[in-house]
């Protein structure tokens, strides 16, 4: 049985990591790959009542993940139908193109932590064909935002959703987390907007030219700041619900998608009907990345089959022989994340090893979290924030791997040479 279950597990991953060539949704091989586990796993076992036990307790970590990232979607969809984040992007004004590569840089990093790497992406790369007019500049300035949406994910429990499944999952707390990967993700963010100033030097902006017949937004300064700053709050405030309550974070996103349907339905109570539809939370639910939830189901189903079997941690074992160093361990999953998706690497992992080993906030977790948030910026398929800016601007595989992968690798062992420094001096 335990043959059989792996071998269709690295079917599956394989389908996953190889979706582009494919043309198969990894979503749809994530879900094949858990049921097909999980029904291996009840005729091989044959009690019945341990099988339904272990799905259960699957089930529970899973819909609270699941449930977070879908609360958090919508919010952000919110934000943006209300065109939110023009409070942002509207403030960003400069003719160097290296001083628009370093304001760029630092918006991403901190917008990333607050909402998430693939959202920050999105609207990011969205504002450079607004601000851009040569494609090659875009493209160079997808790259940084990439390299700068994943550094803030990674010291936010919120910011990526690797890190909000290490949260969840008790292996890193909110406070911890930001204290020790904020500097090493910072130096992972530096480091490449250093060279690319110098590379840049003293280039000037060319501007895009606005399109004339652009529809006007719809929504007053009133609309959208307010619907920018709840939602930022909300995303904000979930860590303090979780602390104060004891609550699992889904509950406090809960509450505060209810607050913000709640007043937006109140704003918006006499807009005409035709432009209500349009910016009501009931519409943003309709626009989340259902796609995306479905995957991390299926994933995270999927692993919890071979946690249940303790293949994983037999892996951990052999690992630890082998390879011997902890750190070593955990630099290499980061840098393996950047060929196959991050989720299932950091789920494998957590199955792997134990909280009575390794306790909340231990280096392993932490060093886990920078590693798998980051590691992903080394190529273009490594993330979900590479794969949105691929999708957006056409970005070619092999030109990110020429152009941005080795300023993404010199980050990320920058990084992670400052956490370890770091944490040798603060728990020496």
């Amino acid at each position: 049985m335990l043959t059989t279950l792996v071998i269709i597990f690295v079917l599956a991953y394989a389908a996953i990591a190889l979706e582009h060539p494919l043309h198969i949704n990894k979503s749809a091989s994530a879900l094949l790959g858990a049921g097909l586990l999980w029904t291996v796993y009840a005729l091989g076992q044959g009690d019945a009542h341990l099988v339904g036990e272990h799905l259960n307790e699957s089930l529970m970590g899973t819909a609270q993940i699941v449930f977070f990232l879908m609360g958090a979607m919508t919010i952000v969809e919110v934000v943006d139908a209300h065109n939110g984040f023009e409070v942002i992007t509207s403030r960003i004004k400069t003719k160097k193109l290296s001083s628009l590569m370093w304001m760029v840089g630092f918006v991403a990093f901190f917008l990333s932590a607050i909402l998430d790497n693939l959202t920050t992406t999105i609207v990011m790369v969205s504002l450079m064909k607004k601000l851009l007019d040569k494609r090659e500049d875009r493209l160079f300035f997808a790259g940084i935002i990439i390299i700068a949406a994943n550094a803030g994910g990674a010291w936010s429990p919120i910011g990526d959703v690797t890190t909000t499944m290490l949260w969840i999952g008790g292996q890193i707390t909110a406070v911890e987390i930001m204290k020790g990967l904020f500097l090493p993700s910072l130096v992972n963010l530096l480091v490449p907007l250093m060279v690319t100033a110098m590379v840049l030097g003293k280039r000037p902006v060319i501007a895009a030219q606005r399109n004339l017949d652009e529809e006007p937004f719809e929504t007053s300064a009133f609309e959208r700041n307010l619907m920018f700053f709840m939602g930022l709050s909300i995303l904000v405030l979930v860590p303090v619900f979780k602390t104060i309550t004891h609550l699992p974070p889904f509950m406090g996103i809960l509450l505060g998608l209810g607050a913000l349907w709640l007043v937006g339905d109140l704003v918006h109570r006499k807009t005409e009907d035709l432009k209500k539809q349009r910016l009501t939370l009931a519409r943003a639910l309709t626009r989340i990345d259902m796609s995306s939830i479905v995957f991390f189901i299926g994933i995270l189903l999927s692993v919890a089959v071979l946690e249940h079997t303790h293949i994983l941690s037999d892996i951990a074992k052999w690992l630890d022989t082998t390879v011997g160093r902890q750190d070593i361990i955990v630099l290499l999953i980061g840098m393996v994340s950047a060929i196959v998706d991050n989720v299932p690497l950091v789920a494998a992992s957590m199955g792997m090893y134990s909280l009575e080993q390794y306790p909340t906030d231990s280096f392993l977790w932490e060093f886990m979290a920078y590693c798998a948030g980051t590691g992903g910026s080394l190529l273009i398929i490594g993330s979900a924030a590479g794969v949105a800016a691929m999708g957006l601007e056409k970005i070619d595989f092999f030109w990110y791997v020429k152009r941005i992968s080795w300023l993404a690798l010199i980050g990320y062992a920058c990084g992670a040479l400052t956490y370890i420094v770091q944490y040798g001096l603060t728990h020496g």
